[in-house]
């Protein structure tokens, strides 16, 4: 069996900047950690750890596809991404159920 080192919080953060040069505080991969979106992470305790696998893997999915000039970029980004799609819908779907309660509530 092939031991696994793992990383604490400030250490990802340094592997992260150093193998692929990505900026990503430990206090945004703990947010990341509560909201989703982040590398996958396992707790020992209280203690989050994170493979360097997992982190690769994560860097990795960050990534466009290659691309010679800045114009190709814009063909290839979506106009409104899936993340705000979705904040939008649950926005909405907040809003009709406080409206519903509401009038349901002076009926």
């Amino acid at each position: 069996m092939r031991a696994c080192k793992f990383l604490r919080r400030k250490a990802a953060s340094d592997y992260l900047r150093e193998t692929h040069g990505l900026e990503r505080a430990a206090s945004t991969l703990a947010k990341l950690a509560v909201i989703g979106g982040g590398p996958i992470f396992r707790r020992a305790g209280r203690i989050p750890l994170y493979s360097p696998e997992d982190l690769d893997a994560w860097a990795e999915s960050l990534l466009s596809a290659p691309m010679r000039s800045t114009s190709e970029a814009s063909a290839v980004k979506p106009t409104v991404t899936e993340s705000c799609q979705r904040q939008n819908l649950d926005t909405a779907a907040r809003a009709e159920a406080k409206h519903t309660t509401q009038a349901n509530a002076r009926a």
